[in-house]
């Protein structure tokens, strides 16, 4: 029998630097777009302004036209989600407001190859308490990229942010997940944020993920809206999601999607 981490894709030389590429890309409009998001922008008006960066730059939309199996195709390049949205919000007329926090989740593909990140950050003043949120979620997917080294099991990720996020009074989300990511966006194996340390394959050198820790102020639970796409935290809550594609090799951690200025 093969074993799981034999099938959790190993990048050749090549291919990461198409992926490198990518991630490049994707860290460079994610800042831009976080810069020009202001009170009395709207989402949709960021989602063009992203769009219009992808085509400058001749790559692709990892996000735009996708959709799971029996899931209506997601309808722009990036998503936007607004204070108790978790993930997936659809960008539209809404106008951003001071006090609110955005999350940006982002992807495009060079020849094929991915990269995915996002931030959450506040528009104008937010509260300390808010800004505790923020600061414990990109807290959280730094304990979780400590963990990703050769030889770690993968549910040391997902035990370290859990750890992370709980410790400051928080929870995590169960229902969303980080992933492998090369030609696919999404790829073997489902990286939980959650979980007990020691359990599943070990961790090798030229295996890529996306760790993607999605934190909330009140319960886990999620509620999706009837756009199919957008999931809420079920109390209502604030939620915060931070991610990055890194890379495992032998010196530590390499984050792809980082770029000077970013998260």
């Amino acid at each position: 029998m093969m074993k799981y981490e034999n099938r959790i894709g190993i990048k050749t030389r090549a291919q990461l630097e198409k992926m490198r590429e990518a991630a490049r890309h994707v860290g460079e409009i994610l800042l831009e777009i976080r810069e020009a998001a202001k009170a009395g922008v709207t989402t949709g008006e960021l989602n063009e302004r992203a769009s219009r960066s992808i085509e400058r730059r001749g790559v692709g939309s990892s996000f735009l036209g996708y959709g799971p199996a029996g899931a209506s195709p997601y309808p722009a390049v990036m998503c936007m989600s607004l204070n108790e949205e978790i993930v997936h919000g659809i960008p539209g007329p809404r106008e951003l407001k001071d006090g609110d926090i955005l999350s940006l989740d982002f992807g495009v593909h060079v020849d094929g190859w991915h990269g995915d990140s996002a931030v959450t950050f506040p528009i104008g003043e937010i509260s300390d308490d808010t800004q505790r949120l923020l600061s414990t979620t990109r807290d959280s997917l730094y304990r979780g990229i400590e963990q990703m080294v050769p030889g770690n099991r993968l549910s040391d990720i997902g035990h370290a942010v859990q750890a992370c996020a709980e410790a400051e009074g928080f929870s995590v989300v169960r229902q969303f997940v980080g992933h492998g990511i090369g030609q696919a966006l999404h790829e073997p194996p489902q990286i939980p944020n959650y979980g007990r340390k020691g359990k599943g394959p070990r961790l090798r050198e030229g295996m890529v993920f996306a760790i993607e820790p999605m934190v909330c102020v009140g319960t886990h639970d999620v509620r999706m809206l009837d756009d199919d796409w957008t999931a809420v935290t079920a109390d209502g809550q604030n939620a915060a999601h931070f991610e990055h594609t890194i890379l495992i090799t032998d010196h530590g951690p390499e984050l792809l999607t980082a770029v000077p200025g970013s998260h």
